[in-house]
């Protein structure tokens, strides 16, 4: 039954049928059907909206979220978490949040939005400490290091698995495999960096150890009936005994892994298996078979979306095909490796304007909640003060995210030229870890005041959040937009900023795009994040066009 299908039902008779969703969603995850699982929490959270069930809508947006990862489908799992958050923002429910946090980190970092994913990961952290949950610190200790694996941070990865697992005795079944699962992850790239810095021993304690990690998870796996577990360890495991130099083993493995998610319709882990089968053709040095396998998995990771995965493969295909030398095919994937990568930071910096479009409807729709409850003599003093709140930034006194969305598409009707500049302080973190956020606070304030003080009245200068700013130029033609962004440049480096602090310099670099209508304004955006990439690698302190 579906939430459309009945028309304001008594809230209790609806309380209980959303629970009986969420109990079958549930059931549906613990087996490995997560399309099913996911569609029953939609309804669940559908029907709770419509009934007023709070508590309910926001445990079916978790369970939507967890199961839509598994299926590939990173950004409606963040819509969902960011969804579920501002739900239990309004119970005052810190505990839900926490865990909401530590399920949003997951496609954040899917999608490659890694500052993001630890971002959230630190906010769930401040809410564990302060709970004195041990159970809701794990899952952060665990989904921190996997953020770390996927930047290459191994050590780190290491580090935060390894807290998670001493803190892992007495938790469910699941906590265990995901903590023994994850580790022997992070053991297939940590084993072999090991070996190429020559630290012989390590690598083989790391494999050991790993060894007998995946050895517990499959066995959980297997226990609880798990195909994604079993296929996902399976792997991992198949991975591992390669790297021990057991091929007849890893092979088995890895095909049993692939076997399981086929059947079940895991595309991702089915073209990880993929990859990863010609992954130990290669270590065999069986260079015909592996590129044999590696186009298939190409192949099944274009046709899945999975644009990190395609990389890897372009990558592994070049050196594949350097080593039998047919360089003319390994110059060609060589560079389909770079245009990926520049079509994936494309692709990153799109999903971050479509889910900052939807972080505004979300605060928007709550502030006008929160104002619909203001009922008092200081009505009027509230709501001015919640419309600052929505459209200034505390800390620079500058326009918002929100502001700035909103005011850009009226300057762009005005009829006029409209350009666009992104700018972002170089080097910011390396500000904030030597002379501390005092600091670096103070430096935003600044570069904001020589922001606004060198722009017209009007033209737009707004911070995006962290040292992000934006800057939109009014009846300017592309040309005169660059000089003046130059300009910008230039006042905030010659700053005094040892004034400020002593050692202390800094510059920003821009990114700058016009817009020629309305509709264009979201390409705009992603092509001045683009130009400001540019600038960055180029050596920062510049003006990218």
């Amino acid at each position: 039954m579906t939430a459309t299908s009945i028309a304001k039902p008594p809230v209790m008779a609806a309380a209980v049928q959303v629970a009986a969703l969420l109990d079958q969603a549930e059931e549906a995850r613990l087996r490995g059907d997560y399309r099913a699982g996911s569609e029953l929490a939609r309804q669940a959270a559908k029907l709770a909206g419509v009934c007023g069930d709070a508590a309910g809508e926001a445990a079916a947006l978790r369970s939507m979220a967890n199961q839509l990862i598994r299926l590939g489908e990173q950004e409606a799992a963040v819509t969902a978490c960011r969804e579920a958050v501002a739900v239990l923002e309004t119970l005052r429910d810190d505990a839900g949040i926490c865990e909401v946090l530590t399920v949003q980190a997951m496609p954040l970092n899917g999608l490659g939005m890694h500052e993001e994913a630890l971002e959230a990961l630190a906010r769930g952290r401040e809410i564990a400490q302060r709970l004195g949950d041990r159970d809701l610190l794990y899952w952060v200790h665990n989904r921190t290091g996997v953020v770390h694996g996927s930047m290459g941070n191994r050590e780190q990865s290491t580090d935060y698995l390894m807290r998670a697992l001493s803190m892992a005795e007495g938790m469910d079944v699941e906590a265990r495999f995901c903590i023994l699962n994850n580790l022997g992850d992070n053991a297939v790239y940590q084993v072999p960096r090991q070996r190429a810095n020559g630290d012989a021993d390590g690598a083989r304690e790391t494999l050991r150890n790993a060894l007998g990690y995946v050895d517990e998870a499959l066995r959980l796996a297997r226990e609880a009936r798990h195909p994604f577990r079993e296929s996902i360890c399976l792997d991992n495991y198949g991975m591992l005994r390669a790297l021990d130099y057991d091929f007849e083993a890893a092979d088995r493995m890895i095909e049993d892994s692939r076997a399981i998610a086929a059947i079940h319709g895991y595309r991702s882990l089915e073209s990880a298996a993929l990859q990863h089968q010609a992954h130990v053709r290669l270590m065999r040095g069986e260079c015909a078979k592996a590129i044999e396998g590696l186009l298939e998995a190409l192949d099944r990771a274009v046709e899945a979306g999975e644009t990190p995965m395609a990389m890897e493969i372009h990558r592994e295909l070049s050196e594949a095909y350097e080593q039998v030398g047919n360089f003319a095919a390994a110059l060609g994937h060589y560079k389909a490796y770079h245009l990926l990568e520049r079509t994936a930071h494309n692709d990153v910096a799109a999903a971050r304007a479509r889910m900052a479009v939807h972080q505004f409807e979300l605060d928007n729709a709550r502030l006008e909640a929160e104002l619909a409850r203001v009922r008092s003599a200081e009505l009027e003093v509230a709501t001015l003060s919640w419309q600052r709140q929505a459209t200034e930034d505390s800390l620079t006194g500058l326009p918002n995210r929100r502001f700035a969305e909103l005011r850009l598409p009226e300057m762009v009707a005005s009829g006029g030229p409209l350009c666009v500049a992104i700018a972002d302080v170089d080097l910011f973190k390396g500000v904030n870890d030597r002379f501390g956020h005092f600091v670096g606070d103070e430096v935003l304030r600044q570069i904001a005041a020589v922001l606004r003080d060198n722009v017209r009245d009007l033209d737009l200068v707004a911070r995006l959040g962290g040292e992000e700013f934006l800057i939109g130029l009014d009846g300017v033609d592309f040309e005169d937009a660059r000089a003046r962004c130059e300009l910008l440049r230039a006042q905030v480096a010659a700053y005094p900023w040892e004034g400020l602090q002593p050692g202390l310099s800094v510059t920003i670099s821009l990114g700058l795009a016009i817009v020629r209508a309305e509709e264009d304004l979201p390409a705009a955006m992603i092509l001045a994040d683009r130009h400001l990439y540019e600038a960055k690698r180029a050596g920062r302190n510049q003006v990218g066009s």
